[in-house]
């Protein structure tokens, strides 16, 4: 029956008439009549009985149009055949979806920069969210928007372009939020003069806003042909969650995690408590943590290096010195000498960011039950960069 199935266009077609007929039976039979279901599966059994005693085309054509014969003087008519068909289908697949998202793996956006330079969060040209509005005048960057192929090329590396010039005199009055549908930005409304300035598909900010990246004070004046924005912006990693592996071994130091922070119990109520985060996992339960001088953890009275799995690029990376320099950990929190020490709770995890000068992560809040963590990082999807991939832990 399976040779016939695959060399007969007949047979592959009376196998889905006859699957489809039972399915239509499968959902009424509880609302047809006994002669009505017996009529219809008699039907039914002839039709496989010729599928499965290779019988001549004929005999399955014939057996084919008794049981649609059947099906039309017994089955009820479903209104709207086509559009139920259609959401039926678009049910599965999303069942589907939510059922690989939720056991198998879950996407997840970086957000800020707490993790780099392993995975990257928003970033942007200017961005003025750390020092405040600049002076007047000294906001626009010096660098040209590209167009044709450059701007596809800056696009593939997830790079996006925010550019307004005033279209009338007068001061910046209001910015409005980004208009959002699903989770797409749609656009996003700036009120300079009466006048409502609109940008087009603006970009995710990465928990920052317009007014803070690109130095915007309300009640600032601007003339008739002013840049009122002109800024590009980087998104932040998009990558797939690992959520089956941890439902056979437990979480590994040196691992990056992804976990929910209603596990967290933050004193000062900086965390809120409905997001998820993404650490590298830096300890377990029970274990004596420090942070030395030397920007190195120790565990148990162990220092970790370079040949630690997982902290090879946190204690060998570095940029230029200063406020742009990843290396290793800084003390903070309540590892503010060589002398602190923590105890992680049993059953609990420690996690730091990479980039230890932007990261509120366990020297500010300690541990939190395993049972948060919700999986690992697994594979970077966009942008088409450097870390796209498996390779960049």
């Amino acid at each position: 029956m399976i040779l016939n199935w695959f060399f007969s266009k007949t047979v592959r077609e009376a196998v889905a008439m006859r699957k489809h007929v039972w399915k239509l039976l499968s959902a009424q039979r509880d609302i047809l009549s006994p002669p009505a279901i017996g009529a219809v599966t008699l039907a039914m059994n002839e039709l496989q009985a010729a599928i499965s005693e290779s019988a001549n085309k004929g005999r399955i054509r014939i057996k084919m149009e008794e049981l649609e014969f059947a099906a039309n003087k017994w089955l009820k008519p479903y209104p709207h055949p086509a559009w139920r068909e259609n959401v039926e289908v678009l049910l599965v697949a999303l069942a589907v979806a939510m059922g690989i998202r939720t056991f198998f793996a879950q996407p997840f956006k970086i957000p800020t920069g707490s993790m780099q330079p392993t995975l990257w969060g928003v970033t942007s040209d200017p961005d003025f969210s750390q020092t405040g509005p600049p002076p007047p005048g000294k906001r626009l960057p010096a660098f040209q928007v590209p167009t044709g192929l450059a701007r596809l090329r800056d696009w593939f590396d997830g790079a996006s372009y925010v550019e307004l010039k005033a279209k009338t005199d007068g001061a910046l009055e209001e910015i409005a939020p980004p208009t959002r549908f699903l989770i797409f930005n749609i656009n996003q409304r700036l009120r300079i003069g009466d006048v409502w300035h609109t940008i087009w598909f603006p970009p995710d900010y990465g928990g920052r806003t317009l007014q803070e990246r690109a130095g915007l004070r309300l009640g600032e004046v601007f003339h008739r042909g002013d840049d009122v924005v002109k800024m590009r912006v980087t998104s932040g990693d998009h990558l797939f969650v690992d959520r089956l592996t941890y439902n056979f071994r437990r979480p590994r130091r040196g691992e990056i995690i992804v976990f929910e922070t209603k596990g967290i119990h933050d004193p000062l109520n900086r965390v809120p408590p409905d997001q998820f985060y993404i650490k590298r996992l830096v300890a377990l339960g029970d274990e004596k943590v420090q942070i030395g001088s030397d920007h190195h953890l120790i565990i148990n009275g162990a220092r970790l290096d370079a040949s630690t799995p997982g902290f090879g690029g946190v204690y060998s990376f570095k940029m230029n010195a200063g406020e742009n320099q990843y290396f290793g950990h800084l003390q903070l929190g309540m590892f503010r000498d060589d002398n602190s020490e923590y105890t992680v709770p049993p059953e609990n995890v420690l996690v730091m960011g990479d980039n230890t000068r932007n990261s509120l992560d366990s020297r500010f809040f300690g541990g939190f039950a395993e049972k948060y963590v919700i999986g690992k990082s697994w594979f970077v999807y966009w942008p088409i960069s450097s870390r796209f991939g498996w390779g960049y832990e």
